[in-house]
């Protein structure tokens, strides 16, 4: 019995090969599970060290004094919201973006994937706009652009993998709040505001 089963695959895959597909049982085209969880683990954990580096913490004083002095809207959430909901959302992209690399290569799959990467570098490059380099503006002008780009991820992976972009709307959601804090916040501090806060590093 085990010899006539492997006949079979061995005859399914010559089968297959011949009109140029793999037979049903063989699975292709994706990263191993090892490959894309270390891809995922470098590209998220590059963008963590990123905005590690310029967190409004008490390892940070200059940041997070100049980050207390700005005039926010009410609406800010508490810092420990913002604690708790990056994890979360980090989370999600880690998932989906473990899924999308898992699946077969194609154009479909490699644009959702390079949104993918582009959404990660994003978010480290806000924290250097707005933490490191002060630059309201540019920040919330970067909010803005990653709303369309979170929302052209999540567009792009749906039609490769729903899960993946499923547990990719709460960043596109958040992303959407935050472009409206960003702007609120750069509209209350004019310049000399901002100029004053920043003497405080």
């Amino acid at each position: 019995m085990k010899g006539s089963a492997a006949a079979t695959i061995w005859n399914d895959t010559l089968a297959a090969s011949e009109h140029g597909s793999p037979p049903a049982d063989v699975k292709s085209g994706g990263l191993s599970p090892l490959v894309a969880l270390s891809a995922v683990a470098v590209v998220l954990g590059a963008s963590a060290v990123l905005g590690r580096r310029n967190a409004p913490d008490p390892s940070h004083p200059g940041i997070r004094r100049w980050y207390r002095r700005l005039d926010k809207p009410g609406f800010t959430p508490p810092d420990a919201v913002f604690g708790a909901v990056w994890p979360v959302l980090e989370t999600g992209l880690a998932v989906g973006g473990y899924r999308l690399l898992r699946q077969p290569a194609n154009s479909q799959r490699n644009t959702a994937v390079g949104l993918w990467l582009l959404n990660t570098a994003m978010v480290g490059g806000w924290t250097e706009l707005f933490f490191r380099r002060k630059r309201l503006g540019a920040s919330a002008a970067a909010s803005a652009a990653m709303v369309a780009t979170s929302t052209a991820y999540v567009a792009a992976a749906a039609r490769v993998d729903r899960p993946a972009a499923a547990v990719g709307v709460p960043f596109a959601a958040w992303l959407g709040f935050a472009t409206l804090l960003a702007e609120s916040v750069r509209q209350r501090n004019a310049p000399a505001v901002t100029k004053r806060a920043e003497s405080g590093r």
